[in-house]
């Protein structure tokens, strides 16, 4: 066998020629004289033919044990031939089982599995053509993330996920053992990244963060990848101009790099590639106009906006829509009330088009520290456990604000995906902590 092995995609690149492959059997059928596999690897696909005139009997034989996920190694001549997957073939001269799968490979025929035995076989399924299409757009979004930040001179900065109090609220917190004492998981690092930007300014993460929220809808996970971002002396329009700079950013990303897997997704890039640049903004009581005009829907005024409702309005547009100024009252301790508006916060959600809701979240920071500690005591949390969080305001207070994006929910919607779960490698929710 040759030193040299070449992936799928740099030896369809080649289109023709002796080429050295590596990679397991993604689909096997066994005649008499000979063997069609199609061999798989993290770039693709293509098939190969294994005859024994070409490899020898021996070989031949061993080959007829190829069984669906088996590893082997494989050389031989590669040609054009339209009937086959990808529109190549190669004809093998040599053959080397690697290691033979047992059989039969736990997932069949995967469309006609449930989502739940998917899931419970999340650690194969992981192989399948879906989910590492997923993963490389996943990778891409991740990486997008990063460029965004650092070409603006956002510096990387790690927050803990151990945390001694709440940021989104008490009823969503995950309480563990800490030694003698007890601790929550984080729900985001914001409390801390507020101090962070009186050394940094600008910084930015991407780490883990848990909320448990007893949900079982298609859009929420128990543990989840949040992109945020903190910024000194910036105001709230700054604010939503930079989210939707950013997800243009990420969309562009994804189009340079993975137009393919997205067509596997059966995602249109088209649809994607008009997404500019300013999105569509709208208050909150401008949403309650908008929905009892166009879908006769009436919402009171101070409750929160249900999926329902985002559904209903996202239905007239066709790119993410900047819905801002939602009532203060049930809004986070630390979002200000609007000098314009008092009765509203400075604050805005991003809704993605196609039912996929809420993708980012932020605020300006409340400076006022009796406002914060009034709202904290309203929502019964205990404004004393602050302290050190309010000392932010008390040593060189400035204007700042602050965003979290949602990493899954975003790749949810650019892969099109039905349901959340599938767009992080092992899903964790209120019915599920396994594999």
């Amino acid at each position: 066998m040759a030193d040299k092995f070449l992936t799928v995609k740099e030896a369809l690149d080649k289109e023709k020629g002796k080429v050295s492959l590596r990679g397991w059997a993604h689909r096997v059928r066994t005649f008499n004289d000979k063997v069609f596999v199609v061999l798989r690897d993290s770039t693709g696909i293509v098939q190969c033919v294994i005859k024994p005139e070409q490899v020898g009997k021996k070989t031949f034989e061993e080959s007829r044990k190829l069984s669906v996920e088996s590893s082997f190694t494989i050389s031989g001549e590669l040609k054009k031939d339209e009937r086959a997957p990808g529109g190549f073939e190669l004809q093998a001269s040599e053959f080397e089982m690697v290691q033979r799968a047992e059989a039969p490979f736990p997932i069949a025929k995967a469309e006609a599995e449930s989502p739940e035995f998917l899931l419970d076989q999340r650690h194969l399924w992981l192989r399948s053509r879906k989910m590492t299409a997923i993963m490389k757009v996943r990778d891409t979004v991740l990486g997008a993330i990063r460029d965004f930040f650092r070409k603006d001179g956002y510096y990387e900065w790690s927050p803990p996920i151990f945390t001694p109090v709440a940021c989104e609220g008490a009823t969503t917190l995950f309480e563990v053992k800490y030694f003698e004492d007890k601790a929550f998981l984080t729900q985001s690092w914001q409390l801390y990244a507020e101090h962070g930007i009186f050394g940094m300014e600008k910084i930015f993460t991407i780490s883990p963060c848990f909320r448990a929220e007893r949900s079982r809808t298609s859009r929420h996970l128990a543990e989840f990848w949040m992109a945020e971002a903190e910024t000194a002396w910036q105001d709230f329009p700054a604010l939503q101009k930079q989210t939707e700079e950013l997800i243009c950013f990420i969309i562009k990303s994804v189009l340079d790099k993975n137009e393919a897997e997205l067509k596997e997704l059966g995602q249109d890039s088209a649809k994607l590639k008009k997404i500019k640049a300013p999105f569509t903004r709208m208050t909150y009581t401008e949403v309650l106009k908008f929905l009892k005009d166009k879908e006769k829907m009436s919402v009171q005024w101070g409750k929160d906006l249900r999926t329902v409702e985002e559904e209903a309005l996202m239905k007239h547009f066709t790119t993410p829509v900047i819905v801002t100024n939602y009532p203060k009252e049930i809004m986070a301790f630390y979002k200000p009330a609007d000098p314009k508006d008092p009765k509203t916060a400075l604050c805005m959600d991003m809704l993605a088009p196609e039912g996929y809701g809420e993708i980012i979240g932020g605020s300006q920071r409340d400076l006022d520290i009796k406002a914060m500690q009034k709202a904290l005591k309203a929502a019964g949390e205990h404004a004393e456990h602050y302290g050190w969080y309010f000392d932010s305001r008390r040593y060189g207070s400035v204007p700042h604000a602050g965003f979290g994006m949602g990493v899954e929910r975003i790749i949810a919607w650019l892969c099109k995906l039905d349901n959340i779960k599938d767009a992080i490698p092992f899903p964790r929710t209120m019915l599920r902590k396994t594999p």
